[in-house]
């Protein structure tokens, strides 16, 4: 993968404690949150995985922006669950924002791609799904997206919860 080869060898791969690293993302966004009202509603679980955190906070902090340029006009949430698996731990972020139109909910990751909603508030460039998609994709992670149009959107991030499942 010729433009990610660089940042490949940033990474590091190790034990990283998943909560941390929302509450840190979070953090960083709490000015434009509460400039938008939003509620974020998040179980504060104690749960690790195998990842690099500068780059998976870079991922999350995408994904929150989005669920903030999308929001919902009338009390705007986000909700972040942790989940354990036998294999891999989840973590999800839903917004009950204006949702992506299911005929275009399986492009949301190509590179280029704004759909109606990017379109129509013109903020959007198409780069930052698609960049999370690729960086999980290098962190032997997978990305996906569900979403109602005016209900919600939620992306869930599959994580492996072991360094052993890394070298599968």
């Amino acid at each position: 993968m010729q433009d990610f080869g660089q940042v490949s060898n940033d990474f590091m791969i190790r034990e990283v404690n998943l909560t941390e690293i929302v509450k840190n993302v979070l953090a960083r966004n709490k000015k434009i949150m509460i400039q938008n009202q939003m509620k974020v509603e998040m179980e504060d679980v104690k749960m690790t995985a195998y990842t690099d955190e500068k780059w998976l906070a870079f991922i999350l902090n995408q994904m929150m922006i989005n669920s903030i340029q999308y929001k919902a006009q009338n009390n705007p949430e986000i909700k972040i669950e942790i989940k354990q698996y036998k294999e891999n731990v989840t973590l999800s972020i839903k917004d009950n924002g204006i949702g992506i139109k299911s005929s275009e909910i399986d492009r949301v990751f190509e590179k280029g791609f704004t759909g109606t909603n990017g379109r129509r508030q013109k903020k959007s460039t198409g780069i930052g799904l698609y960049l999370c998609k690729r960086l999980c994709q290098e962190l032997g992670m997978e990305l996906e997206a569900e979403s109602k149009e005016n209900e919600f959107t939620k992306m869930t991030i599959w994580i492996p919860k072991n360094q052993k499942m890394l070298e599968k």
